[in-house]
């Protein structure tokens, strides 16, 4: 076959093996170190041929005769109904076979972000299934996705609407994937793949990230490693009900196919309507688990978080200091405190709203956003005019997509909350939460409308606490047609999206953190509108080791707020000291969530030392490269990590005692990411010890470190007096290149 290089730009390629007119095309989407090629011949089902470490022009020719997989890259149900598919669709005459052709391929490049596009279509049908792929310049994330066009003269129904299929060899295939609930979200599951469907799958309605998420690795030289191994990242970016489906069958391939769930869902097209489906990030990795972490994390600040280049603030939060007992006074104190401390932000959480109805809890005036002059008789502005005073930013909590049965909005407006009709709602959060419909044009509009005004008439505001504590409860929609009630999951969040791009467009400064009652909302579909999110509600540090451990894989530092709570722990009760909680803390977006006034001095000090260290590593810990390296899930009793700035002159060494047995015996723990050539100096920060570790102020070159790691004086607790020993320890390192 003759090759035609077109493009040849820098990040991404687009090779055509043949030309037009002619029988055989193959479509080569590039990134600096991978590669993913399709088999486009027209008139034939597109084929999947390779994804993985970067093919060269050279080999594009032979890569078939090498072994590599041919299979179908995105199929349609009914021609061979007994095999799972990607896409399913009854025509407009009632007929739900489908078979899709290759009709052309066309790329487009834009500053170097590349979209390639091959365009399929049934056979018979006039139905086309554009398949997508988008690459950006020195980035090595693909992003896929298809867009669903119906040319038939009547509607169509969609009953299945996948992102995208990726089939991958048979072998010692490991899936790494994360589970779990409430306060104990991202919660890391290693499993080989076995014959049969594995489905991971969220049906919340309006969050999908406590339960389940929607990312998953897949090691492909068997059990999954940090360092070694080739490694495949995939990402759905939907902020709504997915599924992911890993299939084996009898045959060469397992079988990856994630997209919207399409449970409850069916969709009908008109003539001439598009579906769309959300992008499925993919990356590879020769260096493990590690480097797709950070293949995404460079691609999250880079081209999906906004602001992702600047550096977050040190924050207080007033939610578990105060909970709904705001009052002026109080948040003025809280503001001195935080300021006092080395801070730069105040966040002002739920109870200061409500007219008719009073925000004392949680079971009223949720959705009536005007501030509760009972509590904050001078308003949002005098509080954003005190939080400049003492030279700290404001922020407040809100939740727009969200009202209680006893607030003025239902009253007015009962029509607009998600239920069936003729039904009686069901409520969540309080016994008094509903959903309002975002599919509806008319919700969309008030909820962009509170968003602007309070931004608009207190110009002091510069960051949102966006919550949302409830799922979609009896599915139903008053808005949409009795014929359409299936859309109201997909519906909603479209009208999710709208309300989020119209907010970012018109306060594109405002920094916007997504809580889902906790970690509810960590999802790449989401963080386009957000620049960070709020990990768990679950604040106690043992536990959020493995929580952010587990969230680290996809998602970086910047985004993933941590904070510093009070002891004994309002979720675990567990006591800890200070100084592991602000250790815990400062691996992410360092921040509190406790009142000040109740510390002691001892703990206001740590907490003092604790932000200036953190100021000063900041930008490596918030913009490096991340290196996992000894998992707390390996129960040795140790977890630790590392960040290394991209130049690999700063790094910051974590380390947390998990466990504590007398005799115990801690592994050592070897560093990575550094310069294997140059010297480091090694200091102590957080230290709360009498006397310094024995190799403070030392230099070691980076390959002794990474070779050999160092060692922690045994028993590994702290040179402190007797009455603040504690079986939990915890050492921050400072490594400065020569």
């Amino acid at each position: 076959m003759k090759i035609n290089s077109l493009n040849p730009f820098l990040g991404a390629i687009l090779i055509l093996i043949g030309v037009h007119g002619l029988k055989a095309e193959t479509v080569h989407v590039s990134t600096p170190a991978t590669s993913l090629v399709l088999d486009a011949e027209k008139g034939k089902p597109l084929k999947f041929m390779y994804y993985g470490s970067k093919v060269e022009s050279s080999d594009l020719e032979s890569i078939l005769c090498g072994g590599s997989v041919y299979a179908d890259a995105y199929q349609a149900y009914g021609i061979h109904p007994e095999h799972k598919t990607s896409l399913g669709v009854v025509h407009s005459d009632g007929n739900m076979t489908s078979r899709l052709v290759v009709r052309d391929v066309m790329s487009e490049n834009n500053n170097g972000m590349v979209k390639t596009v091959v365009r399929t279509s049934d056979d018979l049908y006039p139905v086309d299934v554009d398949v997508c792929y988008l690459t950006y310049p020195g980035c090595d994330v693909i992003e896929t996705w298809t867009e669903i066009i119906n040319r038939e003269k009547g509607e169509i129904r969609l009953t299945r609407f996948d992102s995208t299929t990726l089939p991958i060899r048979k072998g010692n295939v490991w899936l790494t994937h994360f589970a779990g609930d409430w306060a104990s979200e991202s919660q890391m599951i290693e499993e080989p793949l076995a014959s049969g469907l594995k489905r991971i799958e969220n049906t919340d309605g309006t969050r999908n990230g406590h339960y389940t998420r929607a990312e998953v690795m897949l090691s492909l030289d068997g059990r999954p490693d940090e360092r070694h191994g080739a490694t495949i990242g995939a990402a759905l970016c939907y902020s709504g009900n997915y599924a992911i489906d890993i299939d084996t069958p009898v045959g060469d391939c397992h079988y990856y196919r994630a997209g919207i769930n399409p449970d409850n869902s069916e969709y009908r097209l008109k003539k001439g309507e598009k579906f769309v489906t959300p992008p499925v990030a993919l990356t590879f990795s020769n260096d493990g688990k590690g480097g797709v972490s950070r293949n995404f994390h460079r691609w999250g600040r880079d081209h999906m978080l906004p602001h992702g280049s600047a550096p977050r603030k040190i924050l207080l939060n007033s939610w578990e200091g105060v909970y709904f007992d705001i009052e002026e006074p109080v948040m003025v104190s809280m503001m001195k405190d935080i300021s006092d401390l080395g801070g730069e932000l105040f966040v002002m959480d739920d109870g200061w709203f409500g007219g008719k109805y009073q925000r004392n809890d949680d079971t009223r005036a949720l959705g009536d956003w005007v501030t509760d002059t009972r509590k904050l008789p001078n308003g949002l502005k005098a509080l954003a005019d005190s939080a400049k005073s003492v030279g700290v930013g404001f922020g407040l909590w809100i939740e727009p997509e969200m009202a209680d049965l006893s607030s003025e909005i239902y009253e007015k407006h009962p029509d607009w909350i998600v239920k069936a009709r003729d039904r009686k709602p069901v409520t969540g959060r309080g016994n008094a939460q509903v959903v309002l419909d975002f599919s509806n044009p008319a919700v969309r509009e008030y909820a962009i409308g509170v968003v602007d005004k309070i931004l608009r008439d207190n110009p002091g505001i510069e960051y949102i606490k966006w919550d949302s504590n409830c799922g979609i409860h009896l599915h139903g929609s008053q808005y949409l047609d009795n014929n359409r009630q299936s859309h109201l999951y997909i519906d909603w969040h479209k009208g999710f999206e709208e309300v989020m791009n119209r907010l970012r467009s018109l306060h594109p400064e405002i920094v916007i953190q997504a809580c889902g009652g906790g970690g509810g909302r960590v999802n790449w579909g989401v963080m386009k509108y957000f620049d960070e999110f709020w990990t768990s509600d679950n604040t106690d540090p043992l536990q959020r080791i493995y929580t952010q451990w587990g969230t680290s894989y996809f998602y970086p530092a910047m985004a993933m707020a941590a904070h510093i709570s009070a002891s004994p722990n309002h979720q675990t009760h567990r006591k800890t000291p200070i100084k592991f909680r602000a250790d815990v803390a400062m691996s992410g977006r360092l921040g509190l969530e406790l009142q000040p006034s109740e510390m002691s001095e001892e703990e206001r000090n740590v907490c003092r030392q604790a932000i200036a260290d953190y100021k000063s590593v900041r930008n490596t810990i918030q913009l490096g490269d991340l290196y996992r390296l000894k998992s707390p899930y390996d129960r040795q009793g140790v977890a630790s990590l590392m960040y290394v700035s991209p130049d690999k002159n700063d790094a910051v060494f974590f380390w947390y005692r998990t466990e504590s047995f007398a005799g115990q015996r801690l592994p050592v723990v070897k560093m990575d990411g550094l310069d294997r050539k140059r010297m480091y100096k090694v200091s102590e920060l957080n230290r709360i010890d009498d006397s310094p570790l024995p190799f403070e102020g030392k230099c070691f070159s980076g390959d002794y470190l990474m070779n050999n790691g160092l060692v922690f004086p045994y028993p590994y607790i702290h040179n402190v007096d007797h009455d603040s020993l504690s079986d939990f320890s915890s050492r921050v390192l400072h490594l400065e290149a020569l």
